[in-house]
């Protein structure tokens, strides 16, 4: 069997020594204006924070070093005015991640009561530490030295005392993984089988061992369930103690539910005033064939022990998707984001804001894209003041920029925008548009599609679509594997659709609405003429990629897939089978028990039991944590030669290593031209990858004939 693991090579194409080689009449290999180097590259802005004094604004900037293979984070600091460009005041670190997905963690700042200081965590010299930065830039200094990686933090006594939590030291955590290494690992319900045994992970930066921390895919470092202890670090010294009973932080706070029946609250707010406590209640609507779609009550009460919820009542506040809320200060209004699913402009972002006392709900601003406090996390909150929002704005072909909103009159300015030169040129290139169809069922999709750049052609143009969720600057969709911009330019018209919100208990329900998406948008493309419906190309990770496995062995629509995540297997289920709430949630979610439970179910859903089907050639870009529970239906596949399987080492669910993301995209970029223009790139460092995609082509030519490696029935 041939895996090759995804290494950044010279020769594989480095964006820094590619040398592109334009022929009369034939496209470059790669975009020349919109190139997957520039959207890797994008810096991403996120975690506002407002000072005491509403005059400044402090914000994090991140981005990738393809060379370095790392990311650089610094934080800035930036005067309201506008007047003059932010100040870069401190270095970041390496950006903290979740262990599980790989995705950057919010980061948050707090401000010193005086506005001297922004306080914040961060990995440097090899430990994560609370490091603080003066808001004029002039230092920044560690202010913990802890044998333990902090966990959190916050100001107490009017800002005289940093408190911060820590759970086992590094050296404590390093012996656990030696004794296991030397005495062997006893499998039990905490060990991600499917992922390796000793440090498997990249956990604060280091090769680590990791456990599951809940009964889904949570995972932490070993002896990540060790409680917080807190300790105090007074500022005046800079003296560590532990932290006395009084100074402890206060548990989180309780309230009566909306009602008896009601969902505990989702998110709280408290008045920093008066104690008057607002609250967010999960109320699911019932959707189409037993969905649900996603709602919340709005309510307020008027401290943390009444009984009696005031609700918002106005339309704009109810059965909506509701992710933030924040008092604004010194008034009575709730400042609450809106997530809508149903507007022209397909999945936006709004702020409204609620006035408790007169039960009147104005909207400050209403956005056609993301505007939150992150790029890369939709529920991450604007910073409020009591004049003004500070948000991260990005819609689907413009990428994130830091805006103030006038929390009066809704009037948004721009404070900073790092990356306007692409901002201008996709505009320019490659734009997207909303669009929206319905499949044959009546139910209405929406979508940003990026149009093909002609260059004097005037027949319809290859189609690539994934299917997921389409929110903020769409880089290449749900994971961000695929350069949409950058296939468009390359004549390859690219599509993200949203999934419709809320979702059937039914797996193939759930699975089949997106096959009966994609095939009803590419025929209402091709009726308008601008897409050819016999080159089509899918791809998608997670549930986008259960989507594109389903799409393609139960509909003919799709020429050539990527998949980049794992679909249900017996393997997948065999190694997570020891824990109870994974096997419930197998069974909500797909209605799958062990084989011998539900045979007629695995049948229907399992790639595995789909092989005789599956036509379409496929390239997998798996991680390397996800990969083995996968191979039950991957291995057959390239052994027929149809399809060619990519393992990144060290990625969890969604890559984040900036030489496997390049490698990633160029690739998606090759095998689509490849299959959906028959381009191929002269690199001669790629003549191997497309003698395999030339074999690949003439089996899918021709009958199949190898073994179709059924699972055992």
């Amino acid at each position: 069997m041939r895996i090759r693991l995804g290494l950044w090579l010279a020769s594989s194409g480095c964006a820094a020594l590619v040398v592109l080689i334009v022929v009369a009449g034939v496209r470059p290999a790669y975009a020349e204006v919109i190139s997957p180097r520039r959207l890797l590259e994008v810096a991403d802005l996120g975690n506002p924070a407002i000072s005491p004094d509403g005059r400044q604004v402090a914000f994090r900037v991140e981005q990738a070093s393809i060379e370095r293979n790392t990311y650089d984070t610094a934080w800035y600091v930036q005067d309201l005015s506008g007047d003059s460009p932010p100040r870069r005041v401190a270095d970041g670190g390496v950006p903290l991640r979740q262990h599980v997905n790989g995705q950057v963690l919010p980061s948050p700042v707090r401000w010193s009561p005086d506005g001297r200081w922004i306080y914040y965590r961060a990995r440097l010299d090899g430990r994560v530490s609370i490091w603080r930065a003066a808001a004029d830039g002039s230092r920044a200094e560690s202010v913990t030295f802890d044998a333990a990686d902090v966990r959190d933090f916050q100001l107490g006594d009017q800002g005289g005392v940093l408190l911060y939590s820590v759970g086992a030291t590094r050296e404590e955590v390093a012996a656990m993984e030696k004794r296991e290494y030397d005495q062997g690992v006893r499998i039990d319900t905490s060990v991600f089988i499917g992922a390796g045994l000793f440090r498997s992970a990249r956990v604060e930066g280091r090769a680590a061992t990791q456990r599951f921390t809940n009964d889904w895919f949570a995972t932490g470092p070993l002896m990540a369930t060790a409680p917080d202890r807190w300790r105090a670090v007074d500022l005046a010294t800079m003296k560590t103690r532990e932290a006395t009973p009084p100074e402890m932080p206060e548990p989180p706070v309780k309230i009566a539910r909306l009602h008896r029946d009601a969902s505990e609250p989702s998110k709280l707010a408290v008045h920093p005033d008066d104690g008057r406590v607002a609250a967010l209640t999960p109320v699911p609507s019932p959707g189409a064939g037993g969905s649900t779609r996603p709602g919340f009550v709005l309510s307020m009460l008027s401290h943390a022990g009444a009984r009696h919820h005031v609700e918002c009542v106005a339309d704009t506040c109810r059965d909506r998707a509701i992710s933030d809320i924040a008092w604004r200060p010194g008034s009575d209004e709730v400042i609450f984001t809106e997530t809508d699913y149903r507007r022209r402009m397909g999945r936006t972002q709004s702020l409204r804001a609620w006035n408790v006392r007169t039960g009147v709900v104005r909207p400050v601003v209403v956005s056609d894209g993301l505007l939150s406090g992150s790029q890369r996390y939709w529920d991450i909150p604007c910073a409020l003041s009591r004049d003004l929002l500070v948000c991260v704005a990005a819609e689907a072909d413009r990428p994130p920029r830091l805006e103030a909103i006038d929390l009066a009159t809704g009037d948004r300015r721009i404070l900073y925008a790092p990356n306007a030169g692409l901002d201008k040129d996709i505009a320019a290139t490659a734009p997207a548009r909303v669009i929206r169809w319905q499949d044959e069922q009546g139910r209405e999709f929406t979508g940003h599609l990026f149009e093909a750049s002609k260059q004097g052609e005037r027949k319809p143009s290859p189609l690539f679509v994934t299917y997921y969720d389409c929110y903020g600057f769409l880089r290449g969709g749900v994971g961000d594997e695929w350069p949409l911009a950058t296939l468009a330019e390359s004549g390859i018209a690219a599509l993200c659709i949203n999934a419709l919100p809320g979702a059937s208990p039914d797996f193939i329900e759930r699975h089949d609405q997106g096959r009966m998406a994609v095939e009803s948008v590419v025929a209402h493309l091709s009726t308008e003429g601008l897409v050819d419906s016999t080159r089509v190309g899918m791809g998608g990770l997670s549930y986008g990629s259960e989507v594109t496995m389903w799409t393609v062995a139960h509909s003919d629509i799709v020429t050539a897939a990527s998949i980049s995540g794992v679909s249900a297997t017996l393997t997948y289920y065999l190694f997570n089978s020891l824990r109870d709430g994974f096997r419930s949630g197998m069974q909500r979610s797909w209605q799958l028990g062990m084989l011998e439970e539900t045979p007629e179910r695995w049948r229907e859903i399992s790639p595995a039991f789909h092989l005789d089907r599956i036509r379409t050639p496929l390239l997998f870009q798996m991680p390397e944590q996800e990969y083995r529970m996968m191979l039950d239906y991957a291995l057959p596949l390239v052994r027929r030669e149809q399809g060619d399987l990519y393992v990144f080492p060290d990625e969890a669910h969604i890559k984040f290593q900036p030489r496997h993301k390049i490698a990633a995209y160029e690739r998606n970029v090759d095998w689509f031209r490849f299959w959906l223009q028959d381009y191929k790139d002269p690199d001669p460092g790629k003549a191997d990858q497309y003698r395999i995609w030339e074999r690949m082509k003439r089996r899918a030519e021709g009958p199949i004939t190898a073994v179709l490696d059924q699972p055992s029935r």
